[in-house]
């Protein structure tokens, strides 16, 4: 019973540290990453584009998903900038949950419903017990097909 009481507040903390995809900032975000949250909060997505540019943090699995979701809300939109980006952050984080979902949901402007749904069952996976991401992606699907 100890062991199995350690392994649950062991698996607790480390999921508590994941719980958002985009997480609000803390002292230790780089400078780049808060005003590019910022420029997106403000729906200013060509600023957030050209902040994130300049940044260049290619290796970022946070960056490069940003970076797609610029593109793919800016006016008009880059689909497949986007998808080069979404597909760049899960080569570096596979579970990155922010990246899982809106690729998702570039998917599904694409009208690419099975690709929707293997990244919902991805996201079903990341998050053991739910998280935003998978509720709005998995409401975003149902409200494809129910359109369909």
């Amino acid at each position: 019973m100890k062991y199995l009481s350690f392994t649950f507040f062991m698996l607790l903390s480390l999921m508590g540290t994941t719980w958002a995809a985009d997480t609000a900032p803390i002292k230790s975000d780089p400078v780049w990453l808060t005003e590019a949250r910022a420029s997106i909060k403000s729906e200013k997505y060509d600023q957030a584009v050209k902040q994130l540019q300049a940044a260049n943090e290619t290796s970022s699995a946070d960056w490069n998903n940003l970076l797609g979701y610029s593109l793919r809300k800016k006016q008009p939109p880059d689909l497949a900038g986007a998808e080069k980006y979404y597909q760049a952050a899960l080569k570096i984080d596979p579970n990155h949950r922010g990246a899982l979902e809106y690729y998702g949901m570039l998917k599904l402007t694409n009208n690419d419903l099975p690709g929707a749904e293997v990244l919902l069952a991805r996201l079903d996976k990341v998050c053991f017990f739910g998280c935003e991401e998978y509720s709005d992606l998995k409401e975003a699907v149902q409200k494809y097909k129910s359109k369909k």
